[in-house]
């Protein structure tokens, strides 16, 4: 078993017209998980952001734009002494299909700006992703450019597909609140459903 996270971040792009953009799931899996844990997120400036604490920790959406997406996590993380282990990222993944879930801490950002300003700001690589597939406009038979890709609304199939992986990872909530990353990768990498 892992450190239980204490910080949990959904990254997006702030804006009405972006909401519903596939750069935008991993805001909406904290949408999500705040309805279940009956919290309601609220501006916070000092951390750049809306955020709202549950228990043990804290649900955060930078409201910066993507690419800055690591002033607001930094902001918190440090004023609350969160280490990187216990951070838990939760992104857009062009190399997953829609409804692909991966879970994994460490690596490269894969050319996400918003993990690659992550890293930075953090200063290590070293916490958590809970990646969501979007797919890749090249997979899906799509001649979009990837950053005009991920800034459109995903096809209704496609939409129902990372819904479905959504409900999966809030089925998931307790092994990751509890830190059994080990648990929850075998609860979610598993067939869809």
């Amino acid at each position: 078993m892992s450190t239980p996270p204490r910080l949990i971040v959904g990254l997006g792009n702030p804006g009405a017209e972006y909401e519903d953009t596939r750069h935008n799931a991993g805001a909406w899996f904290v949408d999500r998980l705040a309805r279940e844990l009956k919290v309601s997120l609220v501006p916070q400036s000092k951390f750049l952001g809306l955020a709202v604490r549950a228990g043990e920790v804290w649900l955060l959406q930078p409201t910066t734009y993507m690419n800055r997406s690591g002033q607001s996590v930094a902001a918190l993380a440090r004023f609350y002494k969160i280490e990187p282990e216990e951070v838990l990222v939760v992104h857009d993944e062009l190399d997953l299909l829609p409804g692909g879930i991966r879970i994994k801490q460490g690596g490269g950002a894969g050319g996400h700006n918003g993990i690659k300003d992550i890293q930075s700001q953090l200063g290590t690589p070293d916490f958590w992703r809970l990646r969501l597939g979007v797919g890749h406009p090249r997979n899906l038979s799509l001649a979009q450019e990837v950053a005009d890709f991920v800034l459109h609304r995903p096809r209704a199939e496609e939409r129902e597909a990372i819904d479905r992986a959504l409900d999966r990872c809030l089925l998931a909530w307790p092994k990751l609140a509890a830190g059994d990353y080990a648990g929850a990768q075998q609860q979610l990498h598993g067939k869809t459903v």
